[in-house]
């Protein structure tokens, strides 16, 4: 690859990658509307989640980060914590099997978890480089999952550690293999792993037909 076309495939992947960093912040919001001197919070779908599930993962997230720096510090473990639909996944490095096992315990006992995929490695801190990688694995990734007309971008959230792509969401069988298929071809990918609530064409149709909740102010 000549490094014109290889400085042209970054920034695209850069761009594609912050595009639907701050569309998934904008969409996922609520924003006060004015109708007819009454102001209504709508919310616009975009994630296969509820409002309230949305809040919750974040929540979850929060609260387990939280639990994990106070018991343990930033040198016994360095824990990635990703929660979808209270489905959690841990990612990082634990000192020892003894400290993995106490994050486990941790995070399993956080309000509204209701499942931790426990995906820790029992290793040193990966290195600067790794990181970066692990960074244009994720943006690239994204990217292809933007530029695939048959899928919905933002039904996935995609986790990257140490070359390992984990994926995330509510989405149909044929989403999930699409997907699958997308981060295996993927450069510097070593493995793809599915974290997904496998849904049916029915109940993706049915989410589709819900109309956004609207709240009056009263």
């Amino acid at each position: 690859m000549s490094h014109l076309k290889k400085t042209a495939t970054l920034r695209r992947v850069a761009t594609a990658a912050l595009a639907l960093a701050a569309l998934g912040a904008t969409l996922t919001a609520c924003a006060p509307i004015m109708l007819g001197g009454a102001a209504v919070t709508a919310l616009v779908v975009v994630d296969r989640r509820t409002s309230g599930a949305q809040l919750e993962d974040q929540g979850i997230e929060l609260r387990a980060s939280n639990r994990l720096k106070d018991a343990l510090g930033d040198t016994r473990a360095r824990v990635n914590v990703s929660s979808y639909n209270r489905r959690v996944l841990l990612t990082g490095e634990a000192a020892s099997e003894a400290v993995k096992a106490q994050v486990m315990q941790i995070v399993s006992g956080v309000d509204n978890v209701r499942e931790v995929i426990n995906e820790l490695d029992v290793t040193s801190s990966p290195s600067f480089k790794e990181r970066a990688t692990d960074t244009l694995i994720t943006g690239r990734v994204k990217a292809s999952l933007v530029d695939a007309k048959d899928l919905q971008a933002s039904a996935f959230k995609v986790v990257t550690e140490r070359g390992s792509v984990y994926l995330m969401g509510r989405v149909t069988q044929r989403e999930a293999d699409r997907a699958t298929d997308i981060a295996r071809n993927t450069p510097s990918v070593m493995r793809v792993v599915r974290v997904l609530e496998v849904i049916s064409e029915q109940e993706l149709a049915g989410m589709a037909n819900k109309p956004a909740p609207v709240n009056d102010a009263k």
